[in-house]
């Protein structure tokens, strides 16, 4: 089809005994509209099937074009889940970020891994982070329209020239004129501060900070996260890991911070990545101190929580091993710190669970997280060994597409266990955790 609006949301799920069941829609049919109106995202879907009389246009997976009609109670679901959150094409990256990742991709990943995505869409919807500078007059119009919140902003620096360095745009300078528009029309921000050492640290992160914790409550926290950067740098701006010394100031710039916010504000309002506590080992904020964990997502509290997570489970166990049989379990360099000691407390209680800590070869030394391990890596380090009866994968190393869970580099965890001779059960948390070994 031409048109892009003609095509629609391809369903990818209708919820059994759901209104969309017994309208005979199935997977694989397009909506192509409601009330004669277009849908180009899950939130023109959320908002026009808030009417109780609904006519509904649906291109069949055969070809037929459908028209059905429906009468429902005003807060009723149709029980549609479509394949993604955008019907037509997704917004691009409009800058040149020197710290892109995506830029630091090597060839062979997911396709998803290869989309320069800055769809403020995606970010109320999904939270992904996005910078503003792709924005046309009808999309602002729509977000101060609707409220649309909260969005996910990559903030950087509010310095309008260092900003423009560090996205690559002249259009990054105007991140105070849209702060203030999203507070004029009630939209509630989360920001992110991608932290490159001798660019936006120091005095540069301390104006930033100050000024976003003018905009608060519009502006409801920021996170300060570690640049990433892989083996795959060539031709790129010339960037560096922070310092243990640097770390450590870091934290105490910080912590003098959210004191003074603490005061001002009722809240802490800025939080360190985990990265920056366990790559020097130094020690973790208590579970109080993320305030809910408003931006756990992105890699703020998720160590604490994890072992949070852990404490509880184990309450509601009798400690009794469920498995007969030995197992391993897989972390990142970084994960190993918060993982060991919850599997020392396991073997304590007679569970036989190995841990391998693997080194990321795929993206390089410098990337220590978890989440970024590769199929690859997997089959490469683990090959060949013994791992037991199972091989117990963290939930954040994969991601579903389809019916298929698959690795960074497009492996599948049906072909890594094809490789490694053993199956592989992938577990969401300690809470997981815990229920599978013990009882």
């Amino acid at each position: 089809m031409a048109d892009k609006k003609l095509d629609g949301a391809l369903i990818s799920r209708v919820r059994p005994g759901s209104i969309a069941e017994e309208a005979d829609l199935k997977p694989g049919d397009r909506l192509l509209s409601i009330n004669n109106e277009f849908l180009s995202d899950l939130i023109d879907y959320k908002y026009l099937i808030s009417d109780e009389y609904l006519v509904l246009s649906v291109l069949k997976a055969d070809g037929d074009l459908w028209e059905i009609e429906i009468e429902k109670e005003f807060d009723e679901d149709l029980g549609l889940e479509f394949e993604s959150a955008t019907f037509d094409t997704m917004r691009q990256c409009a800058n040149r970020c020197i710290f892109c990742f995506v830029d630091q991709n090597p060839p062979g990943l997911r396709p998803s891994l290869y989309v320069y995505d800055d769809d403020y869409r995606l970010s109320c919807l999904q939270g992904n982070f996005v910078t503003l500078t792709n924005l046309r007059r009808e999309d602002w119009d729509r977000i101060g329209r609707l409220h649309l919140s909260p969005l996910y902003v990559s903030v950087h620096a509010m310095d309008p020239d260092l900003r423009e360095k560090l996205l690559g745009t002249p259009r990054a300078r105007h991140i105070r004129r849209q702060l203030d528009f999203l507070r004029d029309h009630h939209v509630t921000v989360h920001a992110q501060i991608v932290l490159c050492p001798g660019l936006n640290d120091g005095s540069q992160l301390e104006y930033t900070l100050t000024e976003l914790a003018d905009y608060h409550p519009s502006v409801q926290s920021v996170a300060v996260v570690p640049v990433g950067l892989t083996r795959y740098r060539e031709s790129l701006p010339p960037l560096r890991a922070i310092t243990r010394y640097e770390a450590a100031a870091l934290i105490k710039q910080i912590q003098r911070l959210q004191s003074q916010f603490l005061r001002e504000l009722g809240t802490r309002f800025v939080w360190l990545a985990d990265e920056f506590y366990l790559s020097f080992d130094f020690p973790l904020p208590d579970s109080g101190h993320y305030e809910g964990l408003p931006q756990m997502e992105n890699g703020v509290g998720l160590a604490r929580e994890f072992l949070s997570d852990f404490a509880a489970a184990m309450q509601k166990v009798k400690g009794i091993p469920r498995l007969e049989y030995p197992v391993t379990a897989v972390t990142g360099r970084l994960g190993a710190k918060v993982v060991e000691p919850v599997l020392a407390r396991l073997r304590e209680l007679g569970v036989r669970i190995d841990l391998r800590t693997l080194d990321n070869n795929f993206f390089g030394p410098t990337i220590t997280v978890t989440g970024l391990l590769t199929g690859r890596d997997l089959i490469a380090q683990l090959k060949g060994k013994d791992l037991g009866r199972e091989l117990l994968v963290p939930a954040e190393m994969v991601r579903m597409e389809g019916s298929e869970a698959r690795f960074l580099d497009d492996i599948t965890v049906a072909m890594l266990s094809e490789e490694l001779g053993v199956p592989v059960v992938v577990l969401s948390g300690a809470g997981e955790l815990v229920d599978h070994v013990l009882r």
